[in-house]
């Protein structure tokens, strides 16, 4: 089968699409046959060797994935081959087959296509679980979106707008910025030519949470208007600085700054993770959240696809197509 392969950890432009024998399902697991796998950051930084987990060489990158159950392994009950799901993985994701534990996936319903299963898992976990499980985000609350044009952004800005809150969003560009309003943001800040503070500040006056996944000058300026008792969520580094936080300005107003992994709640609380899925599916059917797939790339165009997002080239989620006949 064609997969792409990281054969070092580097540069994403080492990447090739080479053949490799097809995965087998373990026990608890399920082989798929891949339609289309979305591309995160996070894939970035494991081909950098920077993730939070090193897998061994070489590896297939790719951490989300939909299409068709083809076989499942011993202890399988909830799924059959022929079933059209939607799952998360370690990696492995960028290939015409992959194996995921049944745990990770998650029966598509029906109307929702692949690219859209493929770019809907990490996106929208990562922002629920940001703003329900950790920020403890409540209706009427001012939220304030960092790097709202991308698909996790995106994302936060409906389920902020679904859990009753008032959404500022940030982007770069008026492209960006006229997308997030598309999903539901009342107010738009272009980062690149107005002064955050000061726009937050006429706006709302501040805000009482933050989902950041830029870092940098973004959270410098969260945590200069936040309000007494604000909750700022720390999702990743994409502007490349990672903050220092001054402890003091913490204290004087009870702010809470606190990072979110989605990744860890798959193990350490996987109930925890399956009962979101309902509610997101929920939401998703009645039209109140949705992703934009801002590029369908086929899978040998890999590290491209990686390249617009590595260089905030992309609005909405990129996702990877096999192609594969029907």
């Amino acid at each position: 089968m064609r997969a792409i392969l990281c054969p070092a950890f580097g540069s994403i432009d080492a990447l090739s699409v080479t053949e490799i024998p097809e995965p087998t399902p373990g026990s608890g697991e399920v082989l798929l046959a891949v339609e289309a796998a979305g591309v995160n950051f996070a894939d970035i930084l494991m081909i950098g060797g920077q993730y939070q987990e090193k897998p061994a060489l070489p590896f297939v990158p790719g951490m989300e994935a939909a299409g068709t159950v083809v076989e499942v392994g011993a202890g399988v009950t909830a799924f059959k081959s022929g079933q059209r799901v939607a799952a998360v993985l370690d990696r492995g994701a960028f290939a015409e087959q992959a194996t995921a534990r049944a745990s990770d996936i998650v029966a598509l319903p029906a109307g929702m296509d692949f690219a859209t299963a493929a770019a809907f898992p990490i996106a929208y976990g990562t922002a629920y679980g940001a703003l329900v499980w950790r920020a403890g985000l409540k209706p009427g609350e001012v939220l304030l979106v960092h790097g709202a044009g991308g698909g996790v952004g995106l994302a936060a800005v409906e389920v902020g707008r679904a859990l009753g809150a008032t959404v500022i969003a940030t982007a770069g560009d008026p492209e960006k910025l006229a997308l997030a309003r598309e999903h539901g943001a009342d107010h738009l800040i272009d980062y690149a030519r107005e002064d955050v503070r000061a726009r937050v500040k006429a706006l709302t006056g501040g805000i009482d949470v933050a989902f950041d996944p830029v870092g940098g000058d973004a959270f410098d300026a969260s945590l200069r208007v936040a309000n007494w008792g604000a909750r700022l969520v720390i999702i990743g580094f994409a502007g490349g600085r990672v903050p220092q936080i001054p402890a003091n300005i913490l204290l004087v107003k009870n702010i809470a700054a606190m990072g979110f992994y989605w990744g860890s709640y798959r193990r350490k609380q996987p109930d925890l993770v399956a009962e979101s899925w309902g509610t997101l599916l929920d939401w998703w059917g009645e039209g109140r959240i949705g992703p934009t797939v801002g590029a369908a790339l086929d899978l040998a165009e890999a590290a491209a696809a990686l390249a617009l997002l590595r260089d905030r080239k992309s609005t909405g989620k990129i996702v990877l197509t096999t192609n594969r006949p029907r």
